[in-house]
């Protein structure tokens, strides 16, 4: 049984705290997916081939993996907010390389593969030093929420993002002003960055007492058994979603068949309506008919397969966006399933290492990004009738795996102590005692 003090000192999750926290997820996802929607004009602006510019966020995607676990143990150890504050930093000044090395491109400083290869390790940093935020976040929010708010908090969390996505490529296009040209987006999203570290410094709180308390949990979860099967789910999940994503800009300039500039109108609107439905699901309808990660594991998957569907054979523009918004509703369900089934399945000191491996998945997938391309490349349906059959596959999954199919039904022995003892206590102090 925990200490008294141990149960007393884990503190709520207040709402200033969670806004600041929502406040960093939407900037990183403005400029990520903001730098995504403008990468096929960047590309193909300065002649660089699609699958080396899709290639472009491997390496970050691979240092993000290598990375996520050592964050987290830091995190167990200094504390969760000094590790949010390093993220977004290293994410502001691997804009700013992004930025510097997209002007030098575009005005024909080196040759294609030279930039392509100094843009490569611009991004590689958000991999490297950005990837300290996102498991650091998640672990407060679990560290500060009780098992029935969860499911909810983590998918609001995953709706920053979402808002994020809607944010991003219709602000791109805004900052694309003369000398800096296509560069000017990323000066901006490295200014933003920059202020949301502001932010966290002058407003966020971390109670010492919570981090005196915190025990370091084993690295070893990647092989528990507890959390492999959402680790496998989430990592296909992922995948699928990002092929769908970096070959999206490059359909719509093909099928509308006009300039790299003149698609990114089009791009930002198809991103936004994918990035609307996943708000629909994670703010809207995850809220609204209590849904548990065992639903969102099912239900996510089968509209990510139509919605792919819909892509692979789409006629013309409309379908595509039609398509992308059904294939996104799907993983505005099924990726705060995952996270938040992962989330409880594991004890309370295991949080951090959890939400490192899940970063990890969410970020490893990008490394295999270029196949997708030169794969739409080679047959432009190929990539979601891949897609397609992956997710149909998944959902097998969700039905035929135990733990997935318990999904948020069991406590962890640990949980269920902390959680008792806190009871007792909320009632000792009802009662004056």
């Amino acid at each position: 049984m925990m200490k008294d003090g141990d149960a007393a000192s884990k503190p709520a999750l207040a709402p200033r705290s969670f806004a600041i926290l929502f406040a960093v997820s939407v900037v990183v996802a403005i400029g990520n997916t903001g730098l995504m929607s403008i990468l096929p004009a960047i590309g193909r602006s300065i002649s660089v081939p699609d699958a080396f510019m899709a290639a472009i966020f491997s390496l970050s995607a691979l240092l993000w993996a290598i990375m996520s676990p050592i964050w987290a143990r830091e995190s167990d150890k200094r504390g969760r907010k000094p590790l949010i504050m390093l993220g977004l930093g290293g994410f502001a000044v691997s804009m700013l390389c992004c930025g510097l090395v997209v002007s030098a491109g575009l005005n024909h400083l080196a040759p294609w593969y030279v930039i392509f290869l100094v843009f490569l390790l611009a991004r590689a940093l958000f991999g490297l030093i950005g990837s300290s935020s996102n498991p650091a976040t998640q672990a407060y929010v679990a560290e500060r929420t009780s098992r029935a708010e969860r499911t909810q908090q983590m998918a609001a969390l995953a709706g920053a993002f979402g808002l994020g996505t809607v944010i991003g490529p219709f602000v791109a296009p805004l900052f694309n002003l003369p000398i800096v040209s296509l560069a000017g987006p990323l000066y901006a999203f490295s200014l933003l960055a920059v202020g949301m570290l502001i932010v966290v410094w002058k407003g966020l709180p971390e109670e010492p007492v919570a981090r005196e308390t915190r025990r370091i949990a084993s690295a070893g979860l990647w092989k528990d058994p507890r959390l492999l099967p959402f680790l496998i789910y989430g990592f296909l999940v992922a995948t699928c979603q990002t092929a769908q994503g970096y070959t999206l800009g490059f359909m719509i300039i093909d099928k509308l068949k006009v300039s790299p500039i003149e698609a990114l109108g089009y791009i930002s609107v198809a991103m936004a309506a994918g990035a609307m439905a996943g708000l629909l699901a994670q703010w809207g309808l995850i809220r609204m008919f209590n849904m548990g990660p065992k639903v969102l594991l099912r239900w996510g998957v089968a509209l990510a397969c139509l919605g792919n569907l819909m892509t692979a054979f789409a006629p013309d523009y409309w379908t595509v966006v039609a398509g992308f918004a059904i294939a996104a509703l799907g993983y505005g369900f099924a990726r705060p399933g995952f996270t938040a089934g992962a989330s409880l399945t594991v004890n309370m000191h295991e949080q951090a290492q959890a939400a490192a491996a899940i970063a990890a998945v969410n970020g490893l997938n990008v490394i295999i990004a270029p196949l997708f391309v030169a794969l739409y490349e080679a047959v432009s349906w190929a990539p979601f009738l891949l897609n397609a059959t992956i997710l149909a596959g998944l959902m097998v999954y969700a039905f035929k795996n135990r733990v997935l199919r318990e999904a948020g039904e069991k406590v962890s022995d640990s949980e269920a102590e902390d959680e008792s003892t806190l009871a007792l206590l909320e009632r000792r102090d009802e009662g004056g005692g």
